[in-house]
């Protein structure tokens, strides 16, 4: 790999998420959602679960995640 090729995770950040606190382990522009899959800029991220270390793309998602928990 050269510096012109794009690596599709190298701005993935590896997160941290705590009780309204994110802690970034290793930096980058993004985390993934973990419903749908998409992309969600760290200076957007506002969702997550602490206890299962997850990410939300938005409150759509986080409900999604909490009914697929609690049927």
């Amino acid at each position: 790999m050269n510096a012109l090729d794009k690596d599709p995770t190298g701005d993935l950040a590896v997160v941290r998420y705590g009780d309204g606190e994110i802690t970034v382990l290793r930096p980058g522009r993004f985390v993934l959602c973990a419903v749908s899959g998409k992309r969600v800029p760290l200076e957007d991220l506002k969702y997550w679960n602490p206890a299962l270390q997850e990410a939300y793309a938005g409150p759509a998602e986080a409900l999604e995640r909490w009914r697929q928990l609690n049927p």
